[in-house]
C-alpha cells in the first residue's frame, strides 16, 4: 500500500486549488498549473488540503494513487517557492553566457552550442555556475540534463559539466613504465 498516497497535500497561502471534471488546477498570481487525472484516483478538496483515494484494489490503482499525490505535491511546491538545479563547468575555455533566450556555451568543441532556454524557466551563469529555476519539477530537471549532455564530466581530469552537489569519482591515470 502506497504511503505517499495516503498523505493530504498542504496547498500554501496564496494557491487557489480547484477541480474541474478529471483535472486538479492550481493558480497563483497569473500562474496557472493543470494535472489531468483521467479518472485514475479520487480527489477530494477540504480547504487547505487535497487528498487522494485509490479507484479499486488493483495494483494499477495504489500506483496511479501516489504518483498523482506527488506530481500535484510538486505542482504546489513548485507555485509557493520554485524548483532550482546548478550546474558547474570545469575545464580551461569552457565558458558559458546568457544571450536573450539563448545559453551559449563553449565546452572545448570546434563550434559554441546554443541551447535555446524553455518556456516558463529562467537561466542565470555566474562564473562557472549555471543556475537553472522555474516553476515545473520536470522542466527544470530536463534543461539541466540536456545541459550537462553536451559535455558531461570525464573521469580522469573531471573537465565537463557537472551538478554542484555531483561527486566525480577520479581514475588514476597511466601507470609508470616498469
Amino acid at each position: 500500500m502506497s504511503r505517499v498516497g495516503k498523505q493530504p497535500v498542504s496547498v500554501a497561502k496564496g494557491i487557489e486549488v480547484s477541480l474541474d471534471g478529471t483535472v486538479l488546477v492550481a493558480k497563483k498570481d497569473k500562474l496557472e498549473k493543470r494535472l489531468e487525472t483521467h479518472g485514475r484516483v479520487g480527489v477530494e478538496i477540504n480547504g487547505d488540503e487535497v487528498t487522494f483515494t485509490r479507484n479499486g484494489e488493483s495494483k494499477e490503482s495504489s500506483a496511479f494513487w501516489g504518483t498523482y499525490r506527488s506530481l500535484f505535491n510538486n505542482i504546489i511546491i513548485g507555485l509557493d517557492k520554485g524548483f532550482t538545479k546548478s550546474l558547474e563547468i570545469n575545464g580551461v575555455g569552457y565558458r558559458a553566457a546568457v544571450q536573450g533566450k539563448m545559453l551559449n556555451l563553449q565546452l572545448g568543441h570546434s563550434h559554441d552550442i546554443n541551447f535555446s532556454i524553455p518556456e516558463g524557466l529562467d537561466v542565470k551563469v555566474e562564473k562557472n555556475i549555471i543556475t537553472i529555476t522555474g516553476t515545473d519539477k520536470q522542466a527544470v530537471g530536463q534543461a539541466a540534463a540536456e545541459i550537462r549532455e553536451f559535455r558531461p564530466p570525464e573521469p580522469y581530469k573531471g573537465k565537463g559539466v557537472k551538478y554542484t552537489d555531483e561527486v566525480i569519482i577520479r581514475k588514476a591515470g597511466k601507470a609508470a613504465g616498469k
